[in-house]
């Protein structure tokens, strides 16, 4: 498998560790990774988002979620069931992690479990003091040449 050097970027760039981190774990990732349960990441406005994952046969007390860290984990835990015999069983009712990164400042603010699917909602709130600021351009060449004429007429050096 090909790697990709970073150390560019360490270069000119400071603080920047996470999205490093981020990139190397996707590279190294096993690709065989399970898709159960199967999900969906939606963007219901520019700050607002939502997973959807489907887990058909799961109550609420078998399903744990937790951010730690940046990242999203969502753990359903399905003991065997030993007293039911199936002819064919095509719903996967095993137990699952499922991880999910999370960018800065995105918070989990709600999750509803609702007709087998388990809904987080998302919300990015960026703090103020992070927040773009306007800042007031001053036109000190003007201001220098007003205190120049002040200047000479309290001298009474008038030209």
């Amino acid at each position: 498998m090909n790697s990709i050097d970073l150390s560019p970027l360490y270069r000119s760039s400071v603080g920047f560790d996470r999205l490093a981190s981020l990139i190397d774990h996707a590279l190294t990732s096993d690709t065989a990774v399970s898709g159960y349960p199967p999900y969906n990441i939606e963007v219901l406005n520019e700050n607002r988002y939502a997973i959807t994952l489907a887990v058909a046969g799961f109550v609420q007390e078998e399903l744990d979620i937790q951010v730690e860290k940046g990242v999203l984990t969502v753990r359903g835990h399905k003991d065997a069931d030993k007293e039911r015999k199936y002819l064919h069983q095509g719903i996967a009712n095993r137990t699952f992690e499922r991880k999910f990164n999370l960018a800065d400042y995105v918070e989990v603010t709600n999750a509803d479990l609702s007709n087998g699917l388990l809904t987080i909602t998302l919300v990015k709130e960026i703090p103020e003091a992070m927040k773009p600021k306007t800042i007031a351009i001053n036109q000190n060449s003007k201001v220098l040449e007003h205190k120049a004429e002040e200047k000479i007429t309290q001298d009474g050096a008038a030209a």
